[in-house]
């Protein structure tokens, strides 16, 4: 019996492998989608713009936040631009109820590299003045403005 046990567990060695290595592999799928800011965004090309939260996704690794933006010809342009995880956010005193569908605000960042009517934010100012730093990226390019807004 003892040989049995024996032939078995050699036998299973290659497939705890395998199960492992497998595991690992789904498990840090999240990091091999997780992007630098140079991949997607031009540090060439600051934008600000100002609009109405149209909508905003609290999610990892990044949040996201779309507001219309009323262009001088008066067209209404809807915009992305993506924020830093939420847990980070919410450090700094921005919450789901800080942008309520609705609310007025400014962002300031860098326009997307393919041109379309995305960015990344680095602050959101809201119209009661109070600023958030809404950035994430380690290779962003630095920013003066630091958060204004009352911690939770």
């Amino acid at each position: 019996m003892k040989l049995f046990t024996t032939e078995i567990q050699h036998a299973l060695k290659p497939l705890a492998l395998i199960t492992s290595i497998a595991i690992m592999a789904i498990s840090s799928s999240n990091a091999f989608a997780h992007h630098a800011f140079s991949a997607e965004f031009d540090a060439n090309q600051p934008i600000e713009l100002t609009g109405v939260v149209t909508k905003l996704e609290l999610v990892n690794p990044h949040s996201w936040l779309y507001f219309d933006v009323k262009k001088a010809d008066g067209k209404v342009e809807n915009w992305g631009f993506e924020f830093g995880a939420p847990f980070s956010l919410k450090q700094k005193g921005l919450t789901k109820s800080s942008l309520p569908i609705g609310t007025q605000v400014t962002l300031k960042g860098f326009r997307a590299k393919n041109g379309l009517n995305f960015g990344y934010a680095v602050t959101a100012t809201l119209a009661d003045g109070r600023i958030f730093t809404t950035g994430g990226a380690p290779d962003a390019p630095a920013n003066q403005q630091k958060s204004s807004a009352p911690k939770p």
